[in-house]
């Protein structure tokens, strides 16, 4: 390991000269502009012709005479200023002195005071240097103590006391799974005793792993707060400061201050800033290693049972380093995974308990409309569904706010001022309208919800929005396919009706694309590949695909059925579309007169149960 306090000694005189050089600066400002201004008394040396031009033209006051130079006072814009030039052999210039009426004398007058001008010219700016100096003294003294490195009482990491915004598992919703592997460790620092008559050590570290908004420091503060235990928090990157070894020592202190308060919990979140894998390449971060040793070093010297637990959160466990990760280190890895149907509905129910609702609001259709989304999703769709409540100027929240919440987070506000030529509306209302049809028409896709032609301020000039009945964790390649060719129904509806495409298909390609791409390459629903891994690698929690695996070669077959699969769905869109052509004109000119339908209305007609609209 480095002598980080010699290095840090070796940068001190660095940091002082950028100093050095500002009272520098300062001294020959000072100079320069500050003491022309502020000496109006100085003496000026000229030459003894500008000398007697100044007496011929009455200009002179008074002459004073030396050994060595003659000394002359002018007044000029009403201040006297000072002259001196050399002496010249002229017995006449008394005479002409006398004649002009200017007194003369043998004596000098008297000069500014010559520790004034001093104090002025250079004492000012050395009490300025000084004082400079002696506050980076002092700063430095307190961030590098006799070992080089010690704060003084300073604290590492942000303390939560039990009584302060104290949270608890009934803040935390839809992590039951999570919430029961952290329920031994909560009892461990509530009845240490109990484990250590029997000789079991409760895990030294907990790593919480999931997607981000999902709740991983909720989480632990709820730990904490269950236990009743104080509650350390730091981030990863707070390590990583500008004076090598800086870190290593923030790690020490950081565990010094745990082992006097323990029992106690430590959060360290977003770990991955410094947990990353180490190698022998030459471009590594020392800083970042020396972190991750010490680290390292302390987890490994921690004392079984002695009440510390560590909890650390972060989104990408891929990039940890294998000795962060052993037993012993961290012990039990827990996943915060995105919430499911039951699970979104507690999260509605945590946070809707928080703002004004009518009785009646439908939590599960929210929570249907919501797939995929995390806690934190969640909890600003509610917020947004207030503030639109606010807005229409209603004291309360209710289903539609909500819905009008989850659209606005999904597609954006609606454009007030958005204008639309008619040609457009009908491209885009067909274009819609065949969305809407093909899922109709398959059998398992998700219902229609809402249709409509209103642009919003994502881009999208209108929206189909199909929603599941039901929680669905398995797609099956049948699924895939009608997904496809939901997707292809836009495009093929421009070219049945209008014969043309347009870029208003250009989300629905890159989806389609993407979702081909990984059935072939991911989900083994080739008929060439087969179960061939064809794309490794990535974060499942950020959304990274990875990497392909194949050559070259057999990455141009692998475009090759990806561009099959598409014609092919969009050969069955096209089919649907075109089988069912009056329905799709008569729901067309209906969605250009209301703008919006609901998924309701738009079965009605498709089924013919409304015989005028």
């Amino acid at each position: 390991m480095q002598n980080t306090s010699s290095d840090n000694r070796n940068r001190i005189p660095r940091t002082l000269m950028y100093y050095y050089g500002l009272a520098l600066l300062i001294i020959l400002f000072f100079n320069w502009v500050i003491m022309p201004m502020i000496s109006s008394h100085q003496v000026q040396t000229t030459t003894y012709f500008d000398f007697m031009n100044s007496v011929e033209a009455g200009e002179v006051k008074q002459v004073y005479f030396s050994d060595t130079e003659i000394s002359y006072t002018k007044e000029i814009d009403g201040q006297t200023r000072y002259f001196k030039t050399g002496i010249v052999d002229n017995p006449q210039l008394p005479q002409i002195l006398q004649e002009k009426g200017i007194n003369y004398a043998a004596e000098i007058p008297e000069k500014p005071n010559l520790l004034l001008s001093l104090f002025l010219t250079y004492g000012i700016p050395i009490i300025i240097f000084a004082f400079i100096g002696r506050q980076i003294n002092k700063n430095i003294t307190k961030k590098i103590g006799a070992s080089g490195l010690n704060i003084h009482g300073q604290k590492v990491a942000k303390i939560y006391k039990p009584d302060e915004d104290k949270k608890t598992f009934d803040d935390v919703a839809g992590q039951e799974e999570a919430k029961e592997s952290l329920q031994e460790i909560i009892d461990y620092l509530n009845n240490p005793k109990k484990y250590e008559e029997i000789g079991a050590q409760c895990p030294k570290g907990v790593l919480l792993v999931g997607p981000p908004g999902t709740g991983k420091t909720l989480m632990a503060k709820a730990v904490a707060g269950e236990a009743d235990v104080p509650f350390f928090s730091i981030s990863g990157s707070e390590f990583v400061e500008m004076f090598v070894g800086r870190g290593a020592a923030k790690v020490r202190e950081l565990f010094d201050q745990a082992n006097k308060q323990a029992p106690c919990i430590v959060f360290i979140d977003e770990i991955d800033t410094i947990g990353k894998k180490r190698n022998s390449q030459f471009s590594t971060n020392d800083e970042r290693e020396q972190t991750l040793n010490q680290l390292l070093t302390e987890m490994d010297g921690f004392e079984g049972n002695k009440g510390v637990i560590i909890l650390s959160a972060t989104n990408r466990p891929e990039v940890l380093d294998p000795a962060l990760l052993r037993p012993g280190r961290f012990d039990r890895l827990v996943r915060v995974e995105l919430p499911d149907l039951k699970g979104r509905e507690a999260i509605l129910n945590v946070h809707l308990k928080k703002i004004k609702v009518k009785e009646d609001i439908d939590v599960n259709f929210i929570a249907r409309m919501t797939a995929g989304a995390s806690g934190a999703q969640l909890a600003n769709i509610v917020n947004e569904a207030a503030l639109r409540a606010v807005r229409m100027g209603e004291n309360h929240v209710t289903t539609s706010d909500l819905a009008e919440a989850v659209e606005t987070i999904i597609a954006g506000a609606e454009k007030k001022n958005a204008i639309l030529s008619e040609e457009e509306k009908r491209i885009v209302a067909y274009h819609e309208i065949g969305h809407a049809l093909v899922a109709a028409k398959q059998s398992g896709s998700a219902p229609v919800q809402k249709i409509t032609i209103v642009p919003r301020t994502s881009g999208a000039l209108g929206f189909t929005m199909q929603v599941e009945e039901d929680e669905k964790n398995l797609y099956s390649k049948k699924d895939a396919y009608q997904k496809l060719e939901v997707l292809c129904g836009g495009r093929a509806a421009e070219e049945i009706v209008f014969d043309i495409v347009t870029t208003g298909a250009s989300n629905d390609i890159e989806r389609a694309t993407e979702l081909a791409r990984n059935m072939v390459t991911r989900y083994g629903m080739s008929e060439n590949f087969g179960m061939m891994a064809l794309q490794t690698g990535g974060n499942t929690y950020l959304g990274d695909s990875g990497q392909s695996t194949c050559s070259p070669e057999t990455a141009r077959l692998v475009d090759e059925e990806i561009k099959e699969i598409i014609a092919e769905a969009y050969k069955g869109a096209t089919d649907i579309l075109s089988g069912n052509r009056e329905k799709m004109d008569e729901l067309a000119d209906y969605l250009l007169e209301k703008e919006t339908i609901t998924g309701e209305e738009f079965m009605e007609i498709l089924e013919g149960k409304v015989a005028n609209h």
